[in-house]
């Protein structure tokens, strides 16, 4: 099948070439020619412009977008310029569901499809495959099975999924109408917040499990430790993340790429600390309020990557001015 994939960063590109080994035809089109050039040489069909790429597609024509959801609306747009009835358009980035409901509803009077899929599988996608969640029209989604087919990461090996299950088993899944997907992926992003923080939470308590050894300054500034000797204890971080591996309850993907971090870079030297948020946990959040669902983990888990990026040193150094204007502690010097 053809497909022409514009946005060819580090998930389009890959997803490009994990449809060229299943043999599809990939038309690709980028603002940086060096990214275009690169597929062509491995055999895909490269256009130097929006209107050639889109005028290079068989009917009906299919367009993916990969691009940051800040411009994913307007390049829709302008894309479905060049398009006509029947013409089907992809969102396979991070944009907000909202969007993609606005987006199709503009697009339906023109007889174009807007299929939003939700993209899960990072730089690894290409080799394991893509976790795809879809929204959009049945008939544009039916007719890009094979692509998504291609793009999942199919059944576990040894598996035979009963056809009452459909395609989950396969890693997609048509979730609904135009806007369903990215609000699945947007709750997906939002739980993977959780997840990281708890792991990086509970590592860093076995960080800690040697306190007692440490000296600590007796002052009116530093909290005393009580029963220094039950945490006298010598963790080793990597070993601990990889025998969680195995056989461990709370075992997953996410853990074994926190095995080989920790494994390759014991005290994480090469990482100052500052954990992006790009907005699903904000939009997650914003969906939880909206329909009076209680998500205090996921809150937490956002609030704190605002930390990290030093959104709370000013209320960091408030407190430190309030704690030395009623009882003149002075602020220690880390």
């Amino acid at each position: 099948m053809q497909i022409g994939m514009m946005g060819l960063g580090r998930m389009g590109a890959n997803m490009v070439r994990r449809l060229m080994a299943d043999g599809h035809e990939c038309v690709v089109y980028d603002i940086n020619a060096a990214a275009v050039s690169a597929l062509v040489s491995e055999g895909a069909t490269g256009a130097a412009s929006m209107e050639d790429f889109v005028a290079g597609l068989s009917k009906p024509a299919c367009v993916w977008l990969m691009l940051p959801a800040a411009i994913t609306g307007r390049i829709a747009g302008e894309v479905a310029a060049l398009m006509q009835p029947g013409d089907i358009i992809v969102d396979g980035g991070n944009s907000h569901y909202q969007d993609a409901v606005d987006i199709a509803g503009k697009l339906e009077p023109k007889g174009i499809s807007f299929v939003d899929v939700g993209t899960s599988g990072g730089v690894w996608g290409r080799e394991r495959g893509y976790c795809l969640m879809i929204g959009g029209p049945d008939e544009a989604v039916r007719h890009l099975d094979p692509i998504f087919a291609t793009l999942a990461p199919g059944a576990d090996a040894g598996a035979t999924p009963a056809a009452s299950e459909g395609t989950a088993p396969y890693g997609y899944l048509h979730c609904g109408p135009s806007g369903a997907g990215h609000f699945v992926k947007m709750v997906h992003n939002g739980i993977e917040y959780g997840v990281m923080a708890a792991y990086a939470e509970g590592i860093n308590i076995l960080k800690a499990a040697n306190a007692g050894k440490r000296r600590r300054e007796a002052d009116a500034e530093t909290s005393p430790l009580k029963d220094p000797q039950y945490y006298q204890f010598d963790i080793d971080l990597a070993a601990v993340t990889e025998v969680w591996r195995h056989g461990s309850v709370i075992g997953s993907w996410l853990l074994d790429l926190t095995a080989g971090v920790l494994k390759d870079d014991p005290a994480l030297a090469n990482f100052g600390g500052r954990v992006s948020d790009s907005g699903e946990g904000r939009w997650t959040l914003k969906a939880a309020i909206d329909t009076g669902v209680p998500a205090p983990v996921l809150s937490s888990a956002l609030f704190d990557r605002f930390s990290s990026q030093g959104e709370s040193a000013f209320a960091d150094k408030l407190l430190s001015a309030m704690r030395f204007a009623f009882g003149g502690h002075v602020e220690k010097k880390k």
